[in-house]
């Protein structure tokens, strides 16, 4: 029997076979490139956390070096303190409004560095157009910073998005975070130009001040939560 390819039944059908075909191909092709994507973000959240420790990597690197720094990985707090640190998703745990803030897991990487030990913290929050987030690096004394790394997703360029910038960043190293009682003590950002040399005062970004604003919120509401953990190893 000939199939004629004019009729709307050999057209209906013809489409029907090529959507499948092509859904396919582009599953197939999805699946191929899932491991590729999370090895690369996996790269460069290793990459982010080198970055607080001030130690430099690329993704052809970023797992010997963070194998090297890195000694230990734990959960502080939350609903699976069995969790894989590396594992769990900041940015999704923080911006899921049914998850209860008590059952919200707080990763904590613990490294070592020229013989110091240095810990780890992530933090997230939001900017002017998006998200925001980092790492912060404490010294042994748990409140001193060391160093530490922002970056954005749609800030505006030479705007809030300067905060990944080492010009920003860097006003936090030598910051306390608690007193030397380990009474929590916020960072504070401000906008006139009186942070420079004053503790726990970091300058904000020129014509960013809601990003500004976004990253003392996110540092605060995070580094809280921490301090009052650290306080339990100090007892």
């Amino acid at each position: 029997m000939a199939i004629d390819k004019n009729s709307n039944g050999y057209t209906f059908g013809f489409s029907i076979v090529m959507v499948v075909v092509v859904g396919t191909l582009l599953a197939v092709a999805s699946q191929g490139l899932k491991s590729r994507q999370d090895k690369n973000t996996a790269d460069k959240k290793m990459m982010s956390i080198l970055s607080a420790i001030n130690v430099e990597a690329d993704r052809t690197n970023a797992q010997e070096l963070f194998t090297q720094y890195v000694i230990e990985q734990k959960v502080i707090a939350g609903k699976d303190l069995t969790a894989q640190a590396f594992d769990i998703d900041i940015k999704k745990e923080f911006r899921d409004k049914n998850l209860p803030a008590a059952d919200r897991n707080y990763p904590l990487y613990i490294c070592e560095k020229d013989s110091n030990i240095y810990n780890v913290i992530p933090v997230i929050g939001t900017g002017l157009w998006g998200p925001i987030w980092g790492f912060v690096a404490l010294e042994s004394d748990y409140r001193t910073i060391y160093g530490a790394s922002f970056n954005h997703k749609t800030e505006t360029p030479g705007l809030g998005a300067e905060i990944k910038n080492a010009s920003f960043s860097d006003q936090f190293t030598g910051e306390t975070i608690a007193d030397t009682s380990g009474v929590f003590a916020p960072i504070l950002i401000v906008k006139d130009g009186s942070g420079k040399g004053i503790n726990s005062k970091v300058d904000g970004i020129t014509g960013g001040t809601i990003t500004s604003v976004g990253v003392e919120k996110m540092v605060n509401n995070t580094l809280e939560v921490y301090v009052k953990y650290f306080n339990t190893l100090n007892n």
